[in-house]
C-alpha cells in the first residue's frame, strides 16, 4: 500500500524525445516513431526481451482475472499497440468454461491507440487468433478515428450514464471475439465518464507527454472501484545485475533494434525514456497522489519491470 499524502513525484512530467520542446511536439514525435516502427514492432519486441514481453503480458492478464472472468466487465487497453495485451486478457477471460460456449465468455475488451498502422495489425492479429473460439460476427471492426465515430454516431459523450455497450451483435458483454480498436488519444479519451471496470496499458505509460493527465484521463473513464493496471519497464537497481542490463539496454538493445527496423532513433528513445521514468515506488506515489485508492507494485524479472495496481473510489 501507498501512502495517498505522498506528494507528486518530480521532475519528471511526460517523455520527452530527442528534440521536443513541448507535450504537443512529444506526442507528435511519439506517434510517428511508433507509426514508422510498426511493421517489425512484435518481431523485436520478442527478440529484444528474449520472449520474456509474452510472460509479462499473461502474468498480468492473470493478475486481473477476477474482472477478464466476468462477462458484463467492459475493459479498456490503453496504447494497444499491435493488440498483444488485449488478446492475452481476452485469452485469461475465457479461459473457464470455455467449451460448449465459448462466445459468451469473458470481458469485453477495447482498444485503443493513438498509432493507426499499430491498430491495422491488432485488428488483423485478434481478427485471425479469435477464428476457432467462435464465429466472427459480420460487423466491421476496421480501426475508427474519434472523427469517424463522431459522425457516424454523434460526439461522444463524456460524462453522464456508462460507456453503452451493445447488447447483441458483435461488441456484446462477453463476446471475447469481437474486440473492438478506436485511434484516440489517450489524453482525452471518446469514452463517457465512469465506463470501464478495468483500464490496462503495457509499455506504453511512459511515452505519455504528461503522466498525471493520463492518470486522471484513466481515472475519469474508470467506473467507481474499477481497477487500472500499468506494466512497464523500470530501471533495475545499482549492482551486478543492474549494470548487466543497462549495458544490454542501452548499448546491445539500440543496436539491434535500428538494424532490424531500419529506424535509429525509435531504439535509441527506448533506453533514455526508461532511464527517464518513474521508479516503482515514485509512480506509486504519484498515484497515490492522482487519488487512486490500494495503490500497489510488484517488480518482475531482477526489477526490469514493474505492474503496478490500483483502483477508483467506490461511491458510498
Amino acid at each position: 500500500m501507498v501512502d495517498a499524502t505522498a506528494p507528486v513525484p518530480g521532475p519528471v512530467k511526460g517523455t520527452r524525445p530527442e528534440g521536443a520542446a513541448t507535450e504537443a511536439d512529444a506526442s507528435r514525435k511519439v506517434r510517428e516513431m511508433f507509426t514508422q516502427i510498426a511493421p517489425r514492432y512484435d518481431v523485436l519486441n520478442h527478440l529484444l526481451s528474449l520472449q520474456l514481453d509474452r510472460v509479462w503480458r499473461a502474468r498480468t492478464a492473470r493478475r486481473l482475472r477476477r474482472i477478464l472472468e466476468r462477462a458484463d466487465a467492459v475493459v479498456l487497453d490503453l496504447w494497444c499497440g499491435t493488440g498483444d495485451l488485449a488478446l492475452a486478457l481476452s485469452k485469461e477471460g475465457a479461459r473457464e468454461g470455455r467449451g460448449e460456449r465459448p462466445e459468451s465468455n469473458g470481458a469485453r475488451i477495447i482498444g485503443t491507440d493513438f498509432a493507426h498502422t499499430m491498430l491495422v495489425r491488432a485488428k488483423e492479429k485478434t481478427t485471425s487468433k479469435s477464428a476457432p473460439f467462435a464465429k466472427l460476427a459480420a460487423k466491421d471492426t476496421t480501426p475508427t478515428t474519434s472523427e469517424e465515430r463522431e459522425r457516424q454516431e454523434g460526439p461522444p459523450r463524456r460524462a453522464g450514464t456508462n460507456y453503452s455497450a451493445p447488447t447483441t451483435g458483435a461488441g456484446a458483454p462477453g463476446d471475447h471475439n469481437a474486440m473492438e480498436f478506436f485511434e484516440a488519444d489517450a489524453l482525452r479519451l471518446p469514452f463517457r465518464d465512469a465506463s470501464f471496470d478495468l483500464v490496462t496499458t503495457a509499455f506504453g505509460f511512459r511515452n505519455l507527454a504528461n503522466y498525471e493527465a493520463g492518470l486522471r484521463e484513466i481515472q475519469r473513464v474508470l467506473k467507481p472501484g474499477g481497477t487500472v493496471g500499468i506494466l512497464e519497464f523500470t530501471e533495475p537497481p545499482d549492482g551486478v545485475m543492474g549494470a548487466l542490463y543497462r549495458w544490454y539496454f542501452r548499448g546491445v538493445l539500440p543496436k539491434i533494434g535500428a538494424m532490424i527496423s531500419g529506424n535509429r532513433a525509435a531504439y535509441a528513445y527506448l533506453p533514455k525514456s526508461v532511464s527517464r521514468f518513474f521508479q516503482p515506488g515514485e509512480l506509486a506515489g504519484l498515484m497515490a497522489a492522482v487519488g487512486y485508492d490500494d495503490v500497489e507494485f510488484q517488480t518482475w524479472t531482477m526489477g526490469t519491470v514493474a505492474l503496478h495496481t490500483a483502483t477508483k473510489e467506490a461511491k458510498t
